[in-house]
Order: C-alpha cells, then structure tokens, then sequence
C-alpha cells in the first residue's frame, strides 16, 4: 500500500474546506491513517520546500504555508499517489479536470488548496517529515474487502 501526504494549506483552511477534501478522498476509497491540525514552523517549511530554494517564489512559498493553520494527513491505499493527484487535479487550477477539487475550488496556483505527494519516493520522505512513526495508525476498515482487491 502506498502512503502520501496529503496538506490543506492554509487557503483551504481558511476557506472551511478541510471536511471537503476529506470526504472526497474517503469516498475515492483511500483510508485516512494520520491526521494533525498544525501551525507550520519556519523549519519544516524550509525543509518542505528545500527543493526550490533559490527560486523567485520561494520566500513566498515559505511566508504562505506558515501564514496560517495546516491541516496534514497521510492517506494510503492502491497507487495512492496518483489516487490522490488525480482527485485534487493538476497543480494550475485552470488546467484541472472537472469535479477536482482544484478545478471546483480554485483559481490561482498560490491558493491552490492543497499539496499532495508526487511520487513513491516523495511520499516516504514527506510523510516522515511531516509524521512521526507513533501518529500514524495501521488499521482496516469493513469495507476494505469492498475497495481493495
């Protein structure tokens, strides 16, 4: 089962947004297994977003995610990863598919409401970085039988 971290950045907190994008991810069958309503420090930021430092925006990035509440979690399931990507829509909220939650919600790609895990390996590193072993929860559920083959 792959594991990703799946944000609602602070625009989506903002906005009430948290429960929608839990039931969504519910009802695509993926199994909620951490979950912390955080305020991001200046230090997990940096090392969130290590990967465009030097860029123009990065400040920016950093200033926005620690601005206001976060609510992390790690979903897992079958090929979560892309799971995941698909329901929240492409990253520019004008090229998602409709019936995302990008593509329903938002209109700019700084207030695009989530960050979700783009590859197996990113999905490891960010869900320890952002969890600790002890915060996740290893269960199934009834239904499981019913989602996963």
């Amino acid at each position: 089962m792959e594991k990703t971290l799946v944000l609602v950045k602070p625009d989506g907190v903002q906005r009430g947004l948290i429960g929608e994008v839990i039931a969504r991810l519910e009802r695509r069958g993926l199994r909620l297994v951490g979950a912390k309503f955080i305020q991001v420090s200046r230090e997990l930021a940096e090392t969130h977003y290590a990967i465009h430092k030097g860029k123009p925006f990065y400040e920016g990035l950093i200033n926005y995610i620690i601005s206001a509440p976060v609510m992390a979690m790690v979903w897992e399931g079958p090929r979560a990863i892309a799971a995941v990507r698909q329901t929240m829509g492409a990253t520019r909220p004008w090229e998602a598919a409709p019936g995302t939650i990008r593509h329903d919600f938002a209109l700019e790609v700084g207030r695009n409401l989530t960050h979700a895990s783009d590859s197996v390996e990113n999905g490891e590193a960010e869900v320890a970085l952002w969890f600790k072993s002890e915060e996740l929860v290893s269960w199934a559920r009834a239904t499981d039988q019913w989602i996963f083959e």
